[in-house]
């Protein structure tokens, strides 16, 4: 088989070529315009596959998408390349854009038959806030931000490509991801900007009540899903939440953090709600379950011990 990989270099990205390293495939290529990727991710991964290629271009850019693809004879493309939800808020217009862009590209090479499969990257976001909990697949579609609306169209793209030309394609929709590697500086989500603040000798930052909820998975279970969804031919044509199936407030996960980091002036920052914040995200992963046996094989005190140690040693700081 040969992978390539949109957004490779970013987070899950990243991750998701360290897993695909272990299935000893013919060729692996990514391509990163590395607007919050970064090619140190991809450094012991280019030492240890020397099969792996890294093209820097935009996902969004046809000709040359289309180039990449059939040059390097591509069987499956995974689609993770996006630009996220911060962006969306001082950007909008670019980020509807590009990410919908991106999607009717690869959709686009698929019907022209440049590649075989496409699995691609959705969003809890999609479904803004929970109506009900758990949140499963039925869940509607009410997203609160530009980036959301953009993954929700991108996945209802992809699912009229499969409904018409009978594509093959599966979207994993994951609920918030959470590890190493996940970018801590412009445009970052909450553990890694609060890991920074706190290494940084600042304060945590809430914003709002802190009650709003999330799932938390971490990165290398979400990576696993991915490649068990293209193994499985059962998951064409469907949408998968990949999640814990267990939300915790976000001043609970300061508070253990915090804990967990040995910061004891416990006395975060508050702040007035983020636009668009959701209020309440619980995953139901029984879909997951019965396609792919899907269970996370990390807890969550687990994956922030090794997500805090990561930051530790990248950003310099003594763990207590």
């Amino acid at each position: 088989m040969k992978t390539l990989i949109t957004g490779g270099a970013g987070f899950i990205g990243s991750h998701l070529v360290d897993r695909l390293i272990k299935e000893e495939l013919e060729k692996i290529v990514v391509v990163d315009n590395l607007f919050l990727g970064k090619e140190a991710n991809l450094v012991d991964e280019l030492k240890n596959f020397e099969n792996l290629k890294i093209f820097r271009e935009d996902a969004s850019d046809f000709e040359k998408m289309n180039k990449i693809i059939r040059t390097e004879d591509i069987n499956v493309v995974f689609n993770l390349a996006v630009i996220p939800l911060p962006t969306s808020l001082v950007k909008p217009e670019w980020t509807v854009d590009v990410n919908i862009k991106i999607t009717n590209v690869l959709c686009e090479l698929l019907r022209e038959e440049a590649f075989e499969t496409l699995i691609h990257c959705s969003s809890s976001e999609a479904y803004g806030s929970a109506e009900y909990v758990p949140m499963d697949e039925k869940h509607p579609l009410n997203p609160t931000t530009p980036y959301a609306a953009s993954k929700a169209a991108s996945d209802l793209i992809v699912l009229s490509y499969y409904k018409t030309f009978g594509l093959d394609v599966a979207i994993i929709r994951p609920f918030n991801n959470y590890g190493p590697r996940q970018n801590e500086r412009a445009y970052a989500g909450v553990i890694p900007t609060t890991l920074r603040r706190i290494l940084e000798g600042q304060a945590p930052v809430i914003f709002g009540d802190g009650e709003q909820t999330r799932d938390y998975i971490y990165v290398t279970d979400t990576a696993n899903a991915m490649v068990d969804i293209y193994k499985n031919k059962n998951t064409r044509g469907k949408i998968i939440n990949i999640g814990s199936g267990k939300e915790i407030s976000i001043n609970n996960l300061i508070r253990i953090i915090c804990q967990v980091i040995g910061y004891n002036d416990n006395n975060p920052i508050h702040k007035n709600p983020r636009v668009g914040d959701v209020r309440r995200h619980c995953a139901d992963i029984t879909l997951a379950k019965e396609l792919i046996n899907f269970k996370p094989k990390i807890d969550f005190e687990e994956g922030l011990r090794e997500t805090i140690g990561w930051y530790v040693k990248s950003l310099g700081g003594d763990m207590k």
